[in-house]
């Protein structure tokens, strides 16, 4: 699983960072080998130029791969786009981001309690998270403003949490959410709607607008 991850990052001839910390180590495999997996000697000089549809489905996969959502739910929130842009009173590239950012796991990995967002998606699954006080194992579930998002108790002593208590410190958790590092909780404040990293929505739109 770990290689495939890299081969998504070659695939997409950027870093995507979904190894966590190793991403920054000289030990990625990008940095050795920063071209598509496959590819001849040849073709690693002279690469062919990419038509438009493949520069949108390109962009389409890389958002899909940072945050690790399926074909299916990307779809869903596709699909959904219009509402939510009506309700935040918002364009449909930022009603995406709205979407994504929302996501339970995104929100772990924002607070700083996991190195990648397959990693929160893990924590959340195996019950390690409370929303409102109460435990909820779905990574897709989508934050309000004003949830209370936490670890929960019975999990706030695994070697998952209490290893990382040094490197809450220099995390930068973004505007909002406020973060209580000592009771590893966090309230979210606002719409999550910026992303660190990015992204060419109009090509992933104009995808799915064909």
């Amino acid at each position: 699983m770990l290689e495939s991850k890299c081969k998504k990052c070659r695939r997409a001839g950027e870093k995507l960072y979904l190894k966590g910390d190793k991403c920054f180590t000289p030990k990625c495999p990008f940095i050795e080998r920063p071209y598509a997996p496959g590819m001849l000697d040849s073709q690693k000089k002279h690469r062919s130029p990419v038509s438009e549809y493949g520069q949108q489905l390109k962009e389409k996969q890389k958002i899909r791969n940072v945050y690790g959502v399926s074909e299916k739910q990307f779809s869903n929130y596709i699909a959904n786009l219009n509402l939510l842009a009506n309700k935040h009173k918002v364009t449909g590239q930022l009603a995406l981001i709205i979407s994504l950012e929302s996501r339970l796991d995104n929100v772990v990995y924002k607070m700083g309690l996991a190195t990648s967002r397959s990693l929160a998606r893990q924590i959340v699954s195996h019950g390690h998270i409370t929303v409102n006080g109460k435990k909820l194992d779905v990574p897709s579930y989508s934050v309000k403003n004003g949830d209370v998002i936490a670890v929960r108790e019975g999990s706030k002593n695994s070697k998952l949490f209490t290893m990382i208590t040094d490197k809450l410190k220099d995390v930068k958790n973004p505007s909002w959410m406020t973060f209580d590092s000592s009771n590893l909780s966090a309230v979210i404040t606002d719409t999550p709607n910026d992303t660190d990293q990015k992204f060419d929505l109009n090509k992933v739109l104009e995808f799915y607008s064909r």
